[in-house]
């Protein structure tokens, strides 16, 4: 299904909001009958499956307005997540479709935000915390009528002080690699850069870290030791079964059933994040 993008204006975003009214809301068994059809490649149940959830697109996307997107652009790329939910949905999880779609939507957003509206891209949790914290900004403004300080800021949004004063000096703006001092004689571009710094690699790894954090909270505390010995997080070594057992004074099986548990229960705790996580 081709959803096409509206014009910018106030009468063509009611008149789409408008013809989303038609599509009735579906019941559990009716979203898991669908599912089934789709799963059998039936493209008129995945388009009644899309265009019946389309409504929550817009209740999610609301939440994200600002100054970086219109409504509109949000709708549209959260309706891209929805799209890709509905691809991916199996009524076997015995979840509501709503619930599993909502995930898609808000990273598809939050993707489109933190690509389209920043020239430095920041890590998905740190965008979502600097909108967080904006959000408090403009609030607290209106409530105090001044700006509000870091303690205020961290009261209101749950976040950590020193947190907040290192999301409030991220970097904005980015000068022009032709951009000069007043001696027309140099230029950014003169400067030497380093062949080895990699950005890219340090906010993927940055990302990859928090969300290994989040998966490993979900362990017991012996779960997550053989984890972190196994997988190298321990002064970048692989121990082995063996090794492993000796640390926690329990047999080489042991260990193995510890880690297959451990391996077992992030990935059903964590299913709808199967396909960065490797079997």
């Amino acid at each position: 299904m081709t959803i096409k993008k509206e014009p910018r204006s106030e009468s063509n975003l009611s008149a789409y909001l408008y013809q989303l009214k038609k599509d009735k809301l579906l019941t559990a068994d009716e979203e898991k009958s669908l599912s089934k059809k789709i799963l059998q490649g039936d493209g008129q149940a995945r388009e009644t499956l899309i265009k019946s959830n389309l409504r929550l697109v817009v209740k999610i996307a609301k939440g994200y307005i600002s100054r970086e997107m219109d409504l509109l652009d949000l709708i549209q790329e959260g309706n891209l997540g929805l799209i890709k939910a509905a691809d991916k949905f199996d009524f076997r999880k015995n979840v509501r479709f709503s619930t599993y779609a909502s995930f898609w939507i808000k990273q598809s957003i939050a993707r489109a935000l933190s690509n389209k509206s920043r020239l430095i891209r920041l890590p998905h949790r740190k965008e979502e915390k600097l909108r967080k914290v904006t959000r408090a900004q403009q609030k607290l403004s209106k409530d105090f009528g001044r700006t509000a300080d870091n303690s205020e800021l961290a009261s209101e949004t749950k976040i950590d002080q020193d947190e907040i004063r290192s999301i409030l000096n991220l970097p904005d703006k980015v000068l022009s690699i032709e951009s000069s001092n007043n001696d027309d004689s140099f230029s950014l571009k003169n400067t030497v850069e380093d062949p080895k710094y990699n950005p890219d690699n340090i906010v993927m790894k940055n990302y990859l870290k928090e969300k290994t954090e989040e998966m490993l909270d979900i362990l017991t505390e012996k779960e997550k030791k053989v984890l972190l010995y196994r997988y190298s997080f321990l002064k970048g070594e692989k121990y082995t079964l063996k090794d492993i057992g000796e640390q926690l004074f329990i047999s080489p099986e042991t260990v193995r059933q510890i880690e297959l548990r451990a391996l077992k229960k992030i990935r059903e705790h964590f299913s709808h994040l199967k396909e960065f996580l490797r079997d």
